[in-house]
């Protein structure tokens, strides 16, 4: 059943004892929804917590605070924010699966899992769907609004993808007057990397595969990569957003072998290539802009596979 933000609100205020759960590889917009989530029910009263997701990074220690949850706690309600699939749980959210009540989510490919799903597609980050429900209980204050600035920011790239819109710069505008280290935000996130993090991306130059004329830009980084280069999770934070900045490229796959066999694709595009339909035709989804899936092969295998999903739908195009 489909819920606006007005009804999500008032669901969420009758509920008691709430879980909320992030997805596998959690980045900026996930975890910081859920830490507004948690603080904000807990301002109406209520007890929330979010489920400790093992795939997080130091990146986001700073935000979580006191809202992991505590061990042998049991939900009343469960809500998952921005998980467009059950394919997204992380490990410890996997007995969840089937049982999430609400899943508030921005992505077009949402497979409506929950019980009740509130999706707002048009929405460039889940941030600003969050924004909307917790504005129905009450004004944001900077304790909440750093982490919904958190989200908006880092899925929309500090504000330069063309998922951004205008409601999207009202609801950071309104964010940032609440006081917020805005600026501090934006730095650690956009514009401090590590020294390993620049040899992984000299990495990925030397070797990403150029494809019709330089349109198409596929790279990958596989375990050998990281294991020379001593490269953690961290290092490689947004590192999909990285080959669309090679002048020229209209089509940009990072490649990021997982394990031996399995490896995680990331698709970003321009106007003409819908990513979602792409990375729908490989099991996964997203945006129409950026998408991705999951690819059981090898690191060429899955350079192969992306080409061809890339191909059907130009062609079908």
């Amino acid at each position: 059943m489909n819920m606006t933000c007005q009804e999500a609100a008032k669901w969420l205020e009758q509920q008691e004892d709430l879980l909320i759960l992030t997805h596998r590889r959690p980045d900026g917009d996930t975890v910081g929804c859920a830490v507004a989530l948690c603080l904000s029910l807990r301002k109406l009263g209520k007890t929330a917590y979010i489920l400790t997701n093992e795939d997080a990074t130091a990146l986001f220690d700073s935000y979580w605070g006191d809202t992991l949850a505590p061990a042998g706690f049991e939900p009343k309600a469960v809500v998952s924010v921005d998980i467009a699939s059950e394919g997204l749980f992380h490990k410890s959210a996997e007995i969840y699966k089937c049982q999430v009540d609400l899943a508030i989510d921005h992505h077009g490919s949402n497979e409506g899992f929950a019980q009740y799903n509130c999706v707002e597609p048009e929405k460039a980050a889940c941030g600003e769907i969050l924004y909307t429900i917790i504005t129905e209980w009450f004004p944001v204050d900077a304790d909440i609004a750093l982490p919904l600035y958190l989200a908006i920011s880092t899925d929309t790239g500090c504000f330069v993808y063309s998922n951004t819109t205008p409601n999207t710069h009202r609801v950071a505008a309104a964010l940032m007057e609440t006081g917020i280290d805005y600026a501090g935000v934006n730095k650690r996130h956009f514009r401090t990397k590590s020294y390993t993090r620049l040899r992984v991306e000299s990495r990925i130059i030397d070797t990403m595969d150029l494809h019709d004329e330089g349109a198409i830009a596929l790279a990958a980084v596989s375990l050998r990569d990281m294991a020379e280069l001593g490269a953690t999770e961290e290092d490689l934070e947004d590192i999909a957003a990285f080959v669309g900045q090679l002048k020229g490229v209209r089509t940009a796959v990072t490649i990021r072998e997982l394990k031996p066999g399995e490896c995680k694709l990331s698709l970003r595009t321009g106007d003409g290539l819908d990513a979602s339909k792409v990375c729908a035709l490989l099991g996964g989804g997203g945006h129409a802009a950026a998408a991705g899936c999951t690819v059981m092969g090898s690191v060429e295998e899955a350079k192969t596979s992306i080409l061809w999903a890339i191909r059907q739908i130009q062609n079908w195009n």
